[in-house]
């Protein structure tokens, strides 16, 4: 993969190399304790040393990494205090939200999350978890923009990366078609124009993460903090 353009700034680099190493990262590509160097992210991404640099400390301030000066940086362990915050700074939002959408859905909401249901069925029929995710993430930024707030995704988006980082490790068939039953029950409760169910649905679907969590620690132990 290469970022190298003529039109690109540095800056505009650097914001990539934070994008790419923030989904490698993520999606386990790069592990908890793995080293990384400047030189080899710029060899990868084709990019000179400087946007990598600023990559590094953004990415450390998002507590991704562990900038060591004279010695390797290193991915950070997952923080199981930083999942936790991230399940309550994403509950907080959706909860409002979906209480917001539930109590006027629009004519087409319905039909919208019917199809991203069906899309995430077929992901998960196939066995693509990477796409299944990524689809996952579509469900949920939808609801924010059939509320009118899809900014309001962002800053989930921004916050939730260590809660992510568990759900990636337990991503496999259960764990995908409960998550579709969860989201069915969801969209159901917006059909009906129900906000107390549509809540509570939601807040019943993130809850999840605590069991999350409490499994990944046990099977990963090394992983986490």
């Amino acid at each position: 993969m290469s970022f190298t353009a003529p039109e690109s700034s540095e800056k505009t680099m650097a914001m990539r190399v934070v994008a790419a190493l923030r989904d490698d990262i993520v999606s386990m590509a790069l592990r908890p304790g793995d080293i990384i160097s400047e030189s080899d992210i710029a060899g990868r991404y084709g990019v000179s040393r400087q946007p990598v640099r600023e990559a590094f400390i953004r990415l450390a301030q998002q507590g991704l990494l562990l900038i060591r000066p004279k010695r390797a940086t290193v991915v950070k362990k997952i923080s199981p205090d930083g999942v936790r915050q991230s399940r309550f700074i994403r509950e907080s939002i959706e909860v409002e939200i979906i209480r917001r959408l539930a109590a006027q859905p629009g004519p087409d909401a319905a039909n919208i999350l019917a199809d991203l249901i069906a899309d995430q069925e077929s992901a998960s029929s196939a066995g693509d978890s990477r796409r299944f995710h990524l689809l996952d993430e579509l469900f949920h930024r939808t609801l924010a923009r059939l509320t009118g707030v899809e900014y309001a995704w962002q800053l989930i988006d921004d916050h939730k990366m260590q809660l992510d980082r568990v759900r990636y490790l337990t991503l496999g068939a259960s764990s995908s078609q409960r998550a579709i039953a969860e989201h069915k029950q969801i969209a159901e409760a917006i059909s009906r124009a129900d906000p107390a169910a549509a809540e509570a649905a939601m807040r019943a679907h993130l809850a999840r993460a605590e069991l999350l969590l409490t499994q990944t620690i046990s099977d990963f132990p090394d992983y986490f903090e």
